[in-house]
C-alpha cells in the first residue's frame, strides 16, 4: 500500500492502528516519531520511496510462547513469553525483559521501538528489541522466581545470543532473575557468553551497569542545565518510583548536592520535606531490593515524610503537585498526564528528564514544550542503562573488566555525546532547544540509513 503526499505520515498511522487497534502505547510511540521526522523525510524523499517508515512499524519478528511451571504448592501455572526483534539494522537486538502482569504484546513493541532509536543515540553498535511476560515475580518465592525463569529460557534460548539478540533486565527483572536466566541458558547451548547483560560482577557482568540508567539521567539533566550555564547543585528534585533507576537517581543527585523530596511504588508515594539522604537512602535499597517492601514503610521509619496511597479517583498525580525545580519520572509509562504537567509547571519545575520510558503523555509534553521546559525525553535522557550495557557486552567480547571509574566516565562521555546530538539536530531541523525532535531525528537518520545501505530486507 502505497502513501503519497502531505497525508502520509497520517495515512500511515492509521494503517498501525487498523491493523493492530489494541496497541495503543505503541501507536502513541510511532505518533511522537512521527511528528518528529517529517522534515526529514520531506528533504530525502529517497525514504519515502524505499517505505522506511512503513518498515520501520513492523517488527523484524516478533516470538510469543507459553510459559509453564510449578509453583510452591505444587500447583501448575501458566503466562505468556514475548521476545520482539524490532530492528538489527546497526547492530544485534539489544534491550530489556520485563516481567509484570500489565505485559502484552502492545506495550513491548512500544519499548522495542523506542529502544532502536535510543539505542542508535548511544553511538554504539546494536539494534532494539524488547521481551517479557506477564509474570509477575511480587510475592513469589525465590525457587518460584527460579522455576519460571528456567522455563522462560527453555524456549527464549533459541532465539538469541551474543551476536544476535542480548537481552537485559527491566521492571521485575533484576540481578537475581538474570542469574536464573544466564544459568539455564548456559546449560542449554553449552557456552559461556555475553549473551545477557546486567550479570553479576564475579560472572561477566559490568561495574556500574545497575546505576546506569539514573546516573545517566542525571548527567543528561546536568547537560541540559549547563548548556544554559545553570547546574543542579542545591536544586529541589522530584522522583518518582523506587527501583533501581529512581534508587541511583536520588544517589547521584546527591553526589550533585541536590536535594530529593518524592519516591513512589504501585501503592503510593512519601514526600520528606527534610530531603532522603544517604542513610534514607540505603533504608531504601534494602527495602526494595533485599526485603521487597512497600514505600509506605519509609514513611512509618522516618517522621519527616508523609505517605499518600494511590487514589484511583484523582484524574491526577499529587507526587507532581510540590514545588520543585527538577521532576525525574522513573516510574512506568504514561506516569505523567496533562493536568500533571500542568502543576509542574505551576509548581516551578524547570527540568523534566525521564529514566523511565515514555514516562509522559503527548499533551503532557506539549505543555513542557509550550512553557519552555526543558524537556528531556526518555530515549535520550534514560539510554545510560542500555549504553553501560553495551559496554558489558564490550567487554565480555574483550574478556576483560573495567574499573569502576573507566565504566562511569565512559557511561558520562557518551550521555554528553548524546546531549550534543540532540541539540546539534533540533538546531539543524529548525526547532532549536528541542530534545524531543533532536532525539527522535538523529536516531532515525542513523538507523533508516543503515536500511538503505543493506537493501530491501
Amino acid at each position: 500500500m502505497a502513501f503519497k503526499g502531505e497525508n502520509q505520515m497520517t495515512d500511515i498511522l492509521q494503517m498501525v492502528k487498523s491493523k493492530d487497534p489494541n496497541e495503543k502505547e505503541f501507536h502513541q510511540a510511532v505518533g511522537e516519531v512521527m511528528e518528529s521526522v517529517k522534515p526529514v523525510l520531506d528533504r530525502n524523499p529517497q525514504y519515502r520511496k524505499a517505505k522506511i517508515i512503513e518498515r520501520l512499524v513492523e517488527p523484524e519478528r516478533v516470538i510469543m510462547f507459553r510459559v509453564p511451571w510449578l509453583d510452591d504448592q505444587g500447583e501448575i501455572q501458566v503466562n505468556r513469553g514475548f521476545r520482539i526483534e524490532m530492528n538489527s539494522a546497526i547492530g544485534p537486538y539489544k534491550g530489556g525483559l520485563r516481567f509484570h502482569p500489565s505485559v502484552n504484546l502492545g506495550i513491548l513493541k512500544f519499548l522495542a521501538f523506542e529502544q532502536v532509536f535510543k539505542n542508535a543515540l548511544t553511538t554504539l553498535p546494536m539494534g532494539g528489541g524488547k521481551g517479557g511476560s506477564d509474570f509477575n515475580p511480587k510475592g513469589k518465592s525465590d525457587n518460584e522466581v527460579m522455576r519460571f525463569c528456567q522455563s522462560f529460557m527453555t524456549e527464549l534460548f533459541r532465539y538469541i545470543g551474543p551476536n544476535t539478540d542480548v537481552p537485559a533486565g527491566d521492571i521485575g527483572v533484576g540481578g537475581r532473575e538474570i542469574g536464573y536466566l544466564f544459568g539455564m541458558y548456559k546449560k542449554l547451548r553449552n557456552e559461556f557468553s555475553g549473551v545477557l547483560t546486567g550479570k553479576s560482577l564475579n560472572w561477566g557482568g559490568s561495574l556500574i551497569r545497575p546505576e546506569a540508567t539514573g546516573y545517566g539521567s542525571v548527567y543528561f539533566a546536568a547537560e541540559m542545565l549547563s548548556a544554559r550555564n545553570k547546574n543542579l547543585e542545591g536544586a529541589t528534585c522530584l522522583v518518582s518510583g523506587s527501583g533501581n533507576v529512581a534508587q541511583y537517581t536520588v544517589e547521584k543527585l546527591l553526589d550533585i548536592g541536590a536535594r530529593v523530596v518524592t519516591l513512589s511504588d504501585s501503592s503510593g508515594y512519601i514526600y520528606d520535606e527534610e530531603g532522603i539522604n544517604r542513610e534514607k537512602l540505603e533504608f531504601i535499597k534494602t527495602l526494595k531490593q533485599i526485603k521487597r517492601g512497600r514505600i509506605a514503610e519509609y514513611a512509618q521509619k522516618y517522621s519527616s515524610a508523609v505517605y499518600t496511597p494511590v487514589d484511583p479517583s484523582l484524574e491526577y498525580n499529587p507526587l507532581w503537585n510540590h514545588k520543585a525545580m527538577c521532576a525525574f519520572p522513573s516510574a512506568t509509562q504514561n506516569e505523567i498526564n496533562a493536568k500533571d504537567a500542568q502543576n509542574l509547571v505551576n509548581n516551578g519545575i524547570r527540568v523534566v528528564c525521564e529514566g523511565a520510558n515514555m514516562p509522559t503523555m503527548p499533551e503532557g509534553i506539549a505543555i513542557f514544550l509550550e512553557n519552555g521546559t526543558l524537556y528531556g525525553l526518555g530515549k535520550a535522557a534514560n539510554a545510560g542503562g542500555v549504553s553501560v550495557s553495551g559496554l558489558e557486552m564490550t567487554q565480555n567480547s574483550m574478556r576483560l573488566s573495567w574499573t569502576r571509574e573507566e565504566v562511569d566516565n565512559r557511561l558520562k562521555m557518551i550521555m554528553q555525546s548524546i546531549h550534543k546530538t540532540c541539540l546539534d539536530t533540533a538546531e539543524q531541523y529548525g526547532t532549536p532547544g528541542n530534545y524531543v525532535n533532536g532525539a527522535n531525528i538523529a536516531g532515525f537518520v542513523k538507523v533508516v540509513d543503515a536500511m538503505m545501505d543493506q537493501g530491501l530486507v
